[in-house]
């Protein structure tokens, strides 16, 4: 079992790369940042010098001693350059959304299988603060049998995106397959497969070619609802996330700090990374023995994307589960594949 740092390359250094990948990549001891695919612009060596930048992506993967890709590229590339990836003997950390197929999905799990190489899904926001926060008051019982509960990821973004990729009416574009991973991702690790469900897609924004609303009724046993909605026109959002028990409710604001923070350059090591501000803790409405309801504050723990990291890590050198399973991702396709109603 090897100890040595895996040896890892962005295949892209836009936005994901950037933010999401390389901080925690250099920051974390168990990984060796080495290489990137820099097409055009060569601009990752001015935040890590000594970066390797190759021009394609078959120059980066004849490398025989990188060991993990990131497949961190527009969502209709990722089947294809994940096969190549892994074809060439590396493992892959492919970014959301993993597939735009139930089959392709089963085609990138055999072909690991069949190479003896991981295939792990970048779903960071199961280590948000907020649905941190989530989790654990679904987990102690406190609302006791639940009845509802609601997640939205919603912005105000009326013009069309620059990104053409994110526009064009693409296998994996549109908001569904932007935000709905994230929101399937964690409904799906919290309450497990749904029963059954409804979608309901649309197309608001002037001139756009995609889904720019989308929301997922899911039903569970025991009459548990779960509605999972986005938009892009939605200019005061409410809470983030609303649950509603037999003994009480819970509501918690889209409040993890990380992606803001790395934006003003904040390092994932720092003291106060992940740690939300004060003021924005969700609010718990339990009742009392005597039916009388009390509402207070519910502080959340620090969110830290480094967890994902850490849990590629034990997978790849030590051969630890990875939390986002298989037929977890298989689910999630299902569900983003499906007509909508």
């Amino acid at each position: 079992m090897s100890t040595a740092p895996i040896r890892t390359a962005l295949l892209a250094y836009g936005m994901s790369g950037k933010l999401f990948q390389a901080p925690f990549l250099s920051a974390h001891p168990g990984f060796d940042l080495q290489s990137v695919v820099e097409r055009t612009e060569r601009r990752m060596h001015l935040d890590y010098p000594g970066i390797r930048s190759y021009p394609s992506v078959a120059e980066l993967l004849a490398d025989p001693a990188l060991e993990l890709v990131v497949v961190n590229t527009p969502s209709n590339t990722h089947f294809d350059l994940a096969q190549q990836a892994l074809r060439a003997g590396k493992h892959v950390l492919l970014e959301k959304p993993v597939a735009t197929s139930v089959a392709e999905m089963q085609t990138l799990w055999a072909l690991a299988k069949q190479m003896g190489r991981h295939l792990l899904a970048y779903q960071n926001r199961r280590w948000d603060s907020d649905f941190g926060a989530v989790r654990r008051v679904v987990e102690s019982g406190q609302l006791g049998q639940l009845i509802e509960a609601h997640f939205r990821f919603d912005r105000y973004k009326p013009a069309l995106n620059t990104k053409k990729f994110k526009e064009e009416p693409l296998p994996g574009s549109g908001l569904l397959y932007d935000l709905g991973p994230h929101l399937i991702d964690q409904a799906i690790s919290l309450f497990g497969q749904p029963l059954g469900f409804h979608k309901t897609t649309g197309q608001y924004r002037p001139g756009s070619q995609v889904n720019d609303f989308f929301s997922l009724h899911l039903r569970y046993p025991k009459g548990l609802n779960v509605w999972l909605t986005s938009g892009l026109l939605v200019a005061d959002p409410g809470p983030a996330y609303v649950l509603h028990g037999a003994q009480g409710s819970y509501k918690k604001g889209r409040t993890d700090p990380q992606e803001a923070q790395l934006l003003q350059g904040v390092s994932p090591l720092a003291p106060d990374y992940g740690h939300e501000k004060s003021g924005q803790e969700g609010r718990l409405t339990l009742a009392a023995a005597d039916g009388h309801l009390a509402t207070h504050p519910e502080a959340a723990a620090p969110g830290n994307y480094m967890q994902l990291f850490d849990a590629a890590h034990q997978t790849i050198r030590r051969g630890v589960p990875y939390p986002i399973r298989e037929e977890e991702l298989l689910w999630q396709n299902e569900l983003l594949a499906a007509d909508a109603d």
